[in-house]
């Protein structure tokens, strides 16, 4: 994968953590692929191409928070890792939580990365350019790649 064509997919209901996501990628030469969804049923939604998302391309990489409303991160995952068309996409849970269950479990449905959102901005800039880098410069994954050798 490469910077230009990985399709980053956030899924943040937090305003305040939106913005600074967005920043940070910005700052990392991230912008055109780099999609925002707020709440975990509309994720599901976005997913399944189910309605003004069908169609929608599937995203490279999901980045996913936990403390989403209507459907949680961890419900989130579980649909992405057990679903055949989605179990493929490299999900990083970034969220400000840092319990042990919370990272264990994530880690039990097949989360890639638990990564704990650092409270200082230079630090969560290093952090998401960290991510950008791995995901889409230096990690051979390819949703496109897998389905076809799958199929």
């Amino acid at each position: 994968m490469q910077n230009e064509t990985t399709q980053f997919l956030m899924i943040e209901d937090d305003s305040g953590h939106s913005v600074l996501l967005k920043r940070a990628f910005k700052r990392c030469g991230v912008v055109d692929n780099l999609s925002h969804i707020g709440d975990g049923e509309e994720a599901l939604r976005y997913l399944g191409g189910e309605g003004e998302y069908a169609g929608r391309p599937l995203p490279d990489v999901i980045l996913l928070d936990l403390n989403l409303p209507k459907v949680n991160g961890l419900d989130v995952l579980r649909a992405v890792k057990e679903d055949v068309g989605l179990k493929s996409i490299p999900v990083v849970v970034l969220t400000t939580s840092s319990n042990d269950h919370d990272r264990d479990t994530a880690y039990d449905l097949g989360a890639n990365s638990f990564l704990t959102k650092p409270v200082e901005y230079e630090r969560f800039v290093t952090m998401i350019a960290d991510v950008r880098h791995y995901w889409a410069d230096v990690n051979c994954h390819s949703n496109a790649r897998f389905n076809q050798d799958a199929a």
